[in-house]
Order: C-alpha cells, then structure tokens, then sequence
C-alpha cells in the first residue's frame, strides 16, 4: 500500500469511529459511566455535546482522507485533542474521580491514535519540504496517467494522439507569465491549424485555470491545475536562482510588461519561486523542451511548433500510452 492509500484508510477507520461512538453517546448517554460503574449523570445534554463534537471530527477525518497531505490541518486538530484528552482524563483517574476501567475510553478514542496521526503529519511536513516534495513525484508513465486537463485528458491520451505542447507557467499573477499567455494568444490561430494539441500548466485552481484561457481567447485548450509543482518538477523543472527571478533584468522587464505593457501583477498563486518552461511530448517521451533560462523567457512558440512536428515523426507509437483512458481531472491528485 503506498503512502496515500494507507494513510487515507487511517483516516477513513478514524472517521468511522468517531461517528460510531460519537452516536452511542448521543444515543444512550448514561451507557459509558454505567460500564465504568459509576452512577448515572445529571447532566446527560453536556456529555451527549461531547458525542455530537466527536462526530464532527469524524466527518472531518473523512474529508480530510481524500488528500491527508494536503490536509494536515484537520490532522493536526485531531491529534491536539487526542493528546490533550488523556491528560485531563490521567487528572481525574490520579484524583480518584474515575475509575480505572474508564481509561480503555481514552485508549480507543485517543491513543492508539496518536503513532498513526503522528506520521501523517511527518509524511505532510515532508511532502511541503522541497525535499520531500521531489521524493513523492510519481513515476514518469503514472505521472502522465494522472496529470488530467479540465477535459478529463490525461497528457498521455493527449500525447498520443498527436505532438503535445506543453507549456508551464509561474503563477497567475505573473507578470511574465501573462506577458507569455498574451503571446499564445496572438498566434493561437497558426497554432490551432497545426496537427498538435496545446495544454497549459499552471498553479492556480481549475477556474483559475479557466479564467486565464479565456481572457487570452484560448478557453478551448487543455489546462491542467497544479498547485502542488508534482508536474513541474515530474518535467525537470526546478525553483529558480536568486538571479533567475531578482535581477536587474528580471526587475526592468517586469516594470516594462507590468506597466507599460499593461500586463499588471496579480495574486501569487502556487509556487512563485519556480521557473517556466515550455516542452513537446510526442508518445509519452519529451521530444523538444525548453526550461526558462529566468523568469522573463518568451519562447518563440511558432518555431517550437514547428520543430516539433519534425522531430515527432520520428517518434514511434507507445502502446504504453495509447490506452490511457479519460477521467476526472485538472489537479494531479497523486498525493
């Protein structure tokens, strides 16, 4: 089971604790202390608060389970009161006002938690670790499977079927990078009468996504969101340098595209430190690939087009990639 999976059950069998006992509290309030032998409570409403409490948790374990890494918080939370629990029920049992039994409630519902939990949040700490991030890229042939564009295509379909362009951009807020979507848009057409299909990467969300294709007139192309850089870094791509991104040049062509081109900055979406790059799939194979040598490279899209679908003839068909069937995509989920 890799780290997704088992951790995704983790919180899943969380989940379903919590509204399993969340409910018996709620439904029999008295049925707790009586196991434990103490006599019955004159305040069932309170501890009837708590059941309802720690069901919502486990609604929120549920949600979390989708993506545990990208939702760490809920983690985090859950584990605070599952750590701080025990301490105020080891209070009560040194005082006396508990009984000893009622301690096997704090171990199921708190600390047999607390290992699991514990290394959700490692897996969360390294995954936002650059390190980390690198180390959990999936494969080359799973990571073109599971980078899907709004359409459901996944960029091995798309390659497949005919040269793929692919063209990565900072975040949406980007002076260069609207500065580089405005140029698309202006050679869309000779791009649209060649034999390839064009998909836009970039970090912000889906209707992100949809809203920077259609303010430049090309809302009919492939995009895929990718807010975590899996693609980015699955293609080479890289964060950039102090100079790549805060040079004079770097500083003096982003007053010239932001101000007098009109391009403007935005909000920072995603990872602004990474670099762009432009590159050319044919077959699940890079055929042609340009990493931004800084953030202000305007590729000469026409000319990579063209070269692309010269050296693409070459390239013989995969069935590894033919196959590859369409989807619910536009966020690499491989997290």
């Amino acid at each position: 089971m890799d780290k997704s999976r088992w951790m995704s059950a983790t919180l899943v069998a969380a989940g379903a604790y919590n509204l399993v006992w969340g409910a018996w509290v709620i439904l029999f309030p008295q049925a707790a202390f009586r196991w434990a032998g103490l006599p019955d409570i004159n305040h069932a409403p309170v501890w009837q608060a708590v059941g309802m409490i720690v069901g919502v948790y486990g609604v929120g374990y549920w949600l979390a389970a989708s993506n545990p890494l990208r939702h760490w918080p809920i983690v985090l939370v859950g584990l605070l009161g599952k750590i701080l629990g025990p301490i105020g029920m080891a209070y009560y049992l040194f005082s006396g006002q508990f009984p000893l039994g009622f301690a096997l409630i704090c171990l199921f519902n708190d600390l047999i938690w607390w290992v699991p939990f514990s290394m959700i949040l490692y897996q969360a700490f390294r995954w936002h670790s650059e390190r980390g991030r690198y180390e959990m890229v999936p494969g080359w042939t799973q990571l073109l499977r599971e980078s899907r564009s709004q359409r459901g295509q996944s960029l091995a379909a798309l390659s497949a079927e005919r040269p793929t362009m692919v063209v990565f951009l900072r975040h949406s807020g980007c002076t260069f990078c609207r500065r580089v979507m405005a140029d698309l848009g202006e050679v869309r057409q000779q791009l649209n009468a060649m034999p390839l299909h064009v998909v836009v990467v970039h970090m912000g969300s889906p209707l992100d996504g949809t809203t920077i294709l259609a303010k430049y007139e090309v809302e009919y192309w492939h995009h895929i969101s990718d807010p975590f850089c899996i693609i980015y870094r699955g293609f080479g791509l890289q964060r950039g340098r102090f100079g790549q991104l805060f040079s004079w040049k770097v500083l003096v062509r982003g007053l010239t595209h932001g101000l007098i081109g009109g391009h403007g900055i935005g909000k920072l979406e995603g990872d602004s430190f990474f670099l762009p790059g432009v590159f050319v799939l044919h077959h699940g194979q890079v055929i042609l690939g340009r990493p931004a040598e800084d953030a202000t490279q305007r590729p000469d899209f026409i000319a990579l087009a063209k070269q692309a679908l010269e050296l693409s003839a070459g390239v013989p068909p995969n069935p590894a990639y033919v196959d590859s069937k369409p989807g619910a995509g536009c966020t690499l989920e491989t997290v």
